[in-house]
């Protein structure tokens, strides 16, 4: 927007006076072309009482007016711009708008203020105990869907606890097989050396055994299942409730516990217990070929010693915690993907939530397990 006047003089400074500074001629983007040397000219400074004045302003343009503002702006004392003087009134407005829009661009940026350490801390427990009691509510529901298939048994859906099981226990059998080798191995390496020294080569039977049984087999197949099976049903169901696919079941008279949740709960029930017994064997297989080739422990030998060293009772302790790891990766996996919300970002963070959380919640249990079964000598 341009307002002038049948007078286009070139934008000019003068101070004709020590206190007055005029200003004249067109101050737009044509008519300015001249101006940056008296803008930039030692004459133009900071002074008390200084006056400006604009009376002889004949055309100005928004370009224009910002460049006054920012004079003004230099030549105010005391961080406080100075006023420009018997400016006709149809440049007012114009000259008002470029002054506000340069006081935003030119406004300091205050720190947002950090809040106190107590309060702080405050907030995280009050959002971890919300987030608890949220899952809490979450496990109630579950089991009152499951509660309710019990009278009924076709309601359980045979068919998507089948398609669970196979995703979640015989697609896991190769990395689960692998890991738990592996970890057989390693044990029996690392124990070797020390067993060797006193001449125990054949208590290497006991440590793998047992360790395997008791602790490692469950712990490290929960949490390869954690990661595949947790996120799985995390992401699934996220996709479901940002889709509004939950909504429409529930407006249909569908329970999206019964449908999506119970399935996923007992087949991970199911399944990885079964992937746990696999893990001894394969667990127990590598530590008895490490046994062989480092400590001289023969397979015939290797047999007779795990018979009398591991119990049935270090068999069942490590099926069991499989059974109660299953359900917290299930109901984790799934409470997470009813979390889910606005797009497909919310599903991204909603998985990595559930694994962490899932093997968090894994590891913490797993210690509680132990403390309770050397408190109760098992």
């Amino acid at each position: 927007m341009t307002i002038s006047t049948p007078t286009m003089t070139p934008a000019a400074i003068d101070r004709s006076k020590p206190q007055t500074l005029g200003l004249s001629g067109a101050w737009t983007v044509n008519g300015m072309g001249q101006i940056s040397p008296q803008l930039n000219s030692a004459t133009i400074t900071p002074s008390p009482g200084l006056k400006i004045d604009g009376a002889r302003i004949d055309a100005l343009d928004a370009t224009g007016a910002w460049v006054i503002n920012k004079l003004l702006l230099r030549l105010g004392t005391q961080g406080h711009a100075i006023q420009l003087h018997d400016l006709r009134p149809e440049f007012s407005h114009l000259l008002g708008d470029a002054g506000q829009q340069s006081a935003e661009q030119t406004a300091p940026i205050l720190p947002v203020p950090t809040k106190p350490v107590l309060e702080r801390i405050g907030r995280s427990v009050e959002l971890a105990v919300h987030d608890t009691m949220a899952l809490l509510g979450f496990v109630g529901l579950s089991a009152v869907s499951l509660a309710k298939c019990i009278p009924h048994p076709a309601q359980f859906r045979g068919r998507s606890i089948l398609f669970n099981i196979r995703s979640a226990g015989v697609d896991a059998l190769p990395i689960v097989g692998l890991l738990t080798f592996l970890l057989g191995v390693v044990v029996a390496y690392q124990s070797a050396n020390q067993l060797r020294q006193y001449g125990a080569n054949i208590f290497v039977v006991d440590l793998i055994g047992l360790s395997m049984l008791r602790e490692f087999a469950p712990l490290i197949t929960a949490i390869i299942v954690a990661g595949r099976s947790g996120s799985a049903y995390t992401a699934q169901i996220g996709t479901m409730a940002v889709t509004e696919e939950i909504d429409a079941m529930r407006t249909l008279g569908i329970d999206p516990h019964q449908m999506l949740v119970v399935p996923k709960i007992i087949a991970l029930m199911i399944t990885l217990p079964l992937l746990t017994v696999f893990a001894d064997v394969l667990g127990v297989f590598g530590g008895m070929i490490m046994a062989q080739a480092t400590l001289g422990v023969g397979f015939a030998e290797f047999l007779d010693r795990f018979t009398k060293a591991v119990n049935m009772s270090a068999y069942l302790l490590g099926i069991g915690k499989a059974v109660v790891f299953a359900a917290i990766i299930a109901v984790v996996g799934c409470y997470q993907g009813f979390l889910a919300s606005g797009g497909p970002d919310s599903i991204g963070r909603q998985t990595t939530r559930s694994v962490v959380q899932g093997i968090f919640l894994v590891i913490v249990v797993d210690a509680l397990f132990s403390i309770a079964f050397s408190a109760l000598d098992l």
